[in-house]
């Protein structure tokens, strides 16, 4: 367990169908939630996709909105709309829209939103797309609706990487931010671990196994195309993007134990972060790129450091506790997730960087891998659930989860991508 864990070395475990579906369940209640009507959109009947269903299930899983009954009403972005109707309802504000298909077989889909308590029209988007592009349609719709109405940047339209196993071939997955739409980046008969994704979200760098050893590569997610970036000798491991994509912090044991190098994101010769006889890995930029936190057992057990970017003197981050791996940092730079092992259990952990009080956010006791989403609202994170593993989502104060689990098998690993699509 530790050697998966802390070295960041683990394999996907049990299979997963390939093209699995995955469903969305939400669990938990907020404190404050916004109530919203989503009316269905005027023609989803006869469309490939459901966009209304999908608006509703992406402003549920935020943990900001409580859906609201719309009784079954079909409505369009067009439709006058009597707003005590809807303040009987106790809606706060409703959505509505129509998708329709086009004679050269792209769908024209638009949406508008009110204010309810109001009585404002907050405006509306139109597209026109073909199908393939309809769910990322309805998530940008889900966008608009939660910058609206939060004044905070929607991360419906972001993409997420994931891992999994079937049989014995390992693939690496992006997949729409709910987990649906998954599209296979690479399969390999040995492992691939460590997703990470570049800040523009064009690249994805991971370790791969094809070697027969931990070798970090680059991956352009358009065109398929990679790039070998470290395989020194012994172990290349963990990497992280720096935010202006022009490096990765990387752990090495070119020169003897596991320690942080940095290196061009093309390749080349790595300068040495730290200097220390212990097990330095996991290594994560700051937002401004100023620090990296990592995972070190210098002071005898696995805790979070952090240094400057350019190498000097760590300073201890984390203290409860005797166990606690893979940081991940929120955006703004205030919060810190990670794992923490409490009585042999492993659990999500969030602490603030300001206060220093930290708290476990989940029941599980498998967490690994969080990541957060680029609004810093929501984290992902892998986990077990009745003995098979899956890929959750938690609001920071653990409050409200929700579920992307594959019909037939386990995924892990997971790492949210930018607001770049």
């Amino acid at each position: 367990m530790l050697k998966r864990l802390f070295l960041s070395l683990a394999c996907a475990a049990a299979a997963m169908p390939a093209l699995a579906q995955f469903r969305v369940e939400v669990s938990g209640v907020g404190l404050t939630q916004l109530p919203i009507a989503v009316a269905t959109f005027k023609g989803d009947d006869a469309a490939p996709q459901k966009i209304g269903a999908i608006v509703a299930a992406d402003l549920e899983r935020s943990g900001q909105f409580r859906l609201m009954d719309a009784a079954g009403q079909q409505l369009d972005e067009n439709a006058r709309v009597d707003m005590s109707v809807w303040r009987q309802k106790n809606a706060d504000a409703l959505t509505a829209g129509s998708i329709t298909r086009l004679a050269d077989g792209r769908y024209d889909v638009r949406f508008r939103l009110w204010d309810v308590v109001r009585g404002q029209d907050l405006g509306g988007q139109s597209f026109a797309v073909p199908a393939a592009d309809l769910r990322l349609v309805a998530h940008k719709i889900a966008d608009y609706i939660y910058e609206k109405l939060t004044g905070e940047k929607g991360v419906f339209s972001t993409r997420i990487a994931y891992v999994t196993k079937t049989g014995q071939r390992y693939s690496l997955w992006v997949a729409d931010a709910d987990g649906e739409n998954a599209q296979s980046a690479l399969n390999s008969p040995e492992p691939i671990i460590s997703p990470a994704w570049s800040s523009n979200g064009s690249q994805l760098a991971y370790v791969s196994f094809e070697s027969r050893k931990p070798v970090v590569y680059t991956h352009d997610v358009a065109t398929g195309k990679r790039r070998l970036v470290a395989n020194f000798k012994g172990s290349n491991s963990a990497p992280a993007w720096s935010p202006d994509g022009r490096s990765l912090a990387v752990t090495l044991t070119r020169d003897g134990g596991s320690q942080l190098y940095m290196i061009d994101a093309n390749g080349g010769e790595p300068r040495r972060l730290t200097q220390s006889n212990s097990i330095d890995t996991e290594p994560v930029f700051s937002s401004d790129g100023k620090l990296i936190y990592f995972v070190s057992d210098r002071g005898g057990s696995p805790q979070i450091y952090r240094m400057p970017a350019g190498g000097g003197s760590p300073e201890r981050v984390t203290f409860n506790g005797s166990y606690n791996i893979s940081p991940t940092l929120s955006p703004d730079g205030r919060w810190l997730a990670f794992i923490s092992r409490i009585n042999g259990a492993f659990k999500l952990h969030v602490m603030d960087l300001q206060s220093g009080a930290v708290n476990a956010v989940t029941d599980t006791s498998s967490d690994e891998s969080p990541s957060f989403a680029p609004n810093g609202r929501l984290i992902v994170y892998a986990t077990q659930q009745n003995g098979r593993e899956a890929l959750m989502t938690t609001t920071l104060d653990g409050k409200l989860k929700a579920r992307l689990a594959g019909q037939g098998g386990d995924i892990r690993e997971p790492d949210w991508g930018p607001n770049s699509r």
